[in-house]
């Protein structure tokens, strides 16, 4: 089957997190790679080890260019395709001394976007025709929030907010500080344009931020009767505001979930819980 999702454009500090990262591994120098003699050529194939969603070729290529020597990459699977387990991804050619520096800062930044995207793409498919979309969150890597938002988005997720800055998220201390959730909302209202979404914990509170007229009720750790009185509630009123389950999503429960009629799942996990994809680079002087 074709993938005819759209592939999102990679970060804008793309480049600055690729430098970060060579300066932690590489520090003053390659004091292993300068074993080998300066301008010897060499060729690498990396392969994965188990199914995955490839994701990350930006970052991979941005590692040898960042290094210099003139290494070529010729990828086999395009960013966002499925590979099965023993898949050839890219081979490699250039200086062997490149290759050997670039050769983990390379694979950690590609496998764990492909971890992302993978984890992502489980969930996206797990609701499939629900009309239901999975969220991202901000419990992310610090330092590569971008990049694996970018992950859950080659995944088929949707990015929630990127940070405090883009969006409002009204959460219990916040309506505990401004006296109730219809004084948070109003202030929102009046102190900004971006999006206004407020966290309720049960349907009392969900009746009172509906008459409050956020854009996004966030369901936090509702069962699933909630979550249809939730629905149903909202839809009495006409069905305006969005409605996002969070708390407790796994596998198991997701598509349960969605049935519910919610229009968004936010998924800690996807970014939170992610185990690198078992990638390995052979070379050959």
């Amino acid at each position: 089957m074709t993938d005819t999702r759209q592939q999102p454009k990679p970060p804008a500090d793309l480049r600055d997190q690729v430098a970060r990262a060579l300066q932690e591994d590489v520090g003053t120098g390659d004091a292993t790679a300068n074993l080998v003699p300066a301008g010897r050529p060499a060729e690498a194939t990396v392969i994965t080890r188990e199914d995955a969603i490839i994701c990350g070729q930006p970052w991979f290529d941005a590692v040898f260019a960042q290094l210099g020597g003139n290494v070529a990459i010729a990828w086999m699977v395009r960013e966002g395709a499925r590979a099965a387990a023993g898949t050839t991804l890219c081979t490699l050619h250039g200086e062997a001394r490149a290759i050997l520096t670039g050769e983990r800062t390379a694979l950690n930044f590609l496998q764990l976007l492909s971890a992302t995207a993978s984890a992502a793409r489980r969930f996206v498919d797990a609701v499939a025709g629900r009309g239901c979309e999975i969220l991202d969150t901000r419990k992310t890597i610090p330092g590569l929030r971008t990049a694996q938002k970018y992950a859950t988005a080659v995944g088929g997720a949707r990015n929630h907010r990127m940070g405090l800055y883009d969006a409002v998220l009204i959460k219990e201390n916040h309506i505990a500080a401004a006296g109730s959730i219809a004084a948070a909302i109003a202030t929102a209202r009046k102190t900004t344009r971006v999006t206004v979404e407020v966290e309720v914990e049960n349907l009392e509170e969900l009746r009172q931020a509906l008459a409050a007229g956020p854009d996004i009720v966030l369901l936090d750790e509702f069962s699933l009767a909630d979550l249809r009185a939730a629905v149903a509630l909202n839809r009495s009123g006409g069905g305006v505001v969005k409605l996002e389950a969070s708390g407790s999503i796994h596998l198991g429960n997701v598509r349960a979930i969605a049935e519910t009629g919610v229009d968004f799942i936010s998924v800690g996990s996807l970014t939170k819980h992610v185990q690198a994809v078992d990638l390995s680079m052979r070379i050959r002087a």
